[in-house]
Formats: C-alpha cells, structure tokens, sequence
C-alpha cells in the first residue's frame, strides 16, 4: 500500500525540506513533484539528505543523469548522457533536471524521486528519478538520474531547492508498504 505522509507546498520558497517521516516504517519512499515553477529563468531543482544527527545537507553520493529532448519547433531532438550532472563521490545538491526550468507562467517541471530503504545501516541508499521538464528553451525534456548516497547510516532528512533563486510548487512525499 502507497500512504501520503507529507505534503509541501511552496511558493516563493528557497528549500523544501522533509524533516520528518523519513524512518523504518517503510522500505520505499517516492517524493512526487508537481508544478515545480522556478522564480529564476533557467534554474534547475536539486535535492541532498542528511544521515541521522547530521545537518548541512551534504552526504556523499555517486549519480547518473541522461536526457531524451525534443523542441517546439521540432528542430531539435537527441537522447544523450548528460555527464555534467553526474557525481562521483560528491556531496553537491545533484540536479533532478539538467537543463534549467523556464519560468513562465506556462512553464514548469514535475516527476517522482524514489529512495530505497533509507533507515539501513548496512547498506547505501539508493534513488533515481525520472522528470519531464519545459525548459527554458521551449524543449521538452524527459530527464533519468539515478545513484546512491554512499554512507551506511540512516538518512533521515530530504532537502529540495533550485539550483538558483526560489520556487513554486508542491512536492509530495509517499511511504509504500
């Protein structure tokens, strides 16, 4: 079963943070985004967590990112590696979406973040995404990272933000039994 634990609802906020619920309770949890609409033209939303009693949103991670694009004006298309966003071993907020975000009032990005037992300690955490995005550019982007945090404590806390300035929107977080 999929129970809702949280909802967050920004609007002209810099982070959106998941303190909480993030525990045993569940092996699996998916963090749904919805109209995510970036105040800044261009900017990308991230994401870090924190393992427990930690702060400072930097844990250690090794991620993947690839793309498949196409334009309105259907001149341009490719699917691609996109290694700029990929980390080996870094502990920066990693890009959900690789190309930054139009902020228009038509313009925006959603998708689902899924994090795989994140209250191991034996094990690291691992995640990967999948997001669609109008670029700033007027392309459709559909956007796969994946990776893991590469430490065996319990991450406790989920932190999103843009890459650059603040945001709209709301980002759900689910527990799957």
């Amino acid at each position: 079963a999929i129970t809702l634990i949280t909802t967050n609802t920004e609007s002209g906020d810099a982070t959106s943070s998941f303190t909480s619920g993030i525990d045993s309770t569940y092996k699996l949890y998916i963090f749904k985004f919805i109209d995510i609409n970036p105040a800044t033209d261009g900017a990308a939303l991230t994401f870090q967590g924190n393992a427990s009693s930690q702060t400072g949103y930097n844990e250690t991670m090794t991620t993947t990112f690839f793309r498949a694009y196409h334009d309105e004006a259907d001149s341009g298309t490719a699917v691609q590696i996109y290694a700029g966003d990929d980390q080996a071993q870094g502990t920066a907020f990693q890009h959900l979406v690789g190309d930054g975000t139009g902020n228009g009032s038509d313009e925006s990005c959603a998708g689902t973040l899924w994090l795989f037992n994140p209250s191991s300690t034996t094990y690291v955490k691992h995640f990967c995404s999948t997001m669609n995005n109008y670029m700033e550019g007027d392309y459709s982007i559909n956007e796969f990272m994946s990776g893991y945090f590469n430490v065996t404590a319990a991450i406790t806390n989920i932190q999103f933000k843009m890459d650059s300035g603040n945001f709209d929107g709301t980002i759900k977080m689910y527990g799957v039994a």
